[in-house]
């Protein structure tokens, strides 16, 4: 398959506009297949300020990778999980850290 990179639509250039950022796949890959509460993905992604993890969240919720369901109580409770979109990030994911475990990186 041949892409033009150039092109604003590049298909590579997308994707990476979504999952390029410095914290997405780590947030992602927390995430996984549960469920998982504010407070644990906040403690779960070591070095994340919460304003990132904040913004992080609501611009994948926006993309359509996240789900978020807050509930009405008091304290607030939070959850997200993947939407089927975002479950197909977990494999490519998983060949990334292969890749990083067999090459010593």
């Amino acid at each position: 398959m041949e892409i033009n990179i150039s092109d604003e639509n590049c298909p590579l250039r997308k994707s990476l506009e979504v999952i390029g950022g410095k914290w997405t796949m780590l947030i992602i890959y927390q995430i996984n297949e549960r469920t998982i509460r504010y407070g644990e993905l906040k403690r779960s992604v070591v070095g994340i300020s919460e304003k990132m993890l904040i913004s992080q969240l609501k611009f994948l919720t926006e993309k359509g990778i996240v789900n978020k369901k807050s509930y009405p109580e008091i304290p607030p409770r939070v959850e997200y999980t993947l939407t089927e979109m975002g479950k197909k990030l977990l494999p490519i994911i998983n060949k990334i850290i292969e890749f990083g475990l067999n090459n010593n990186i």
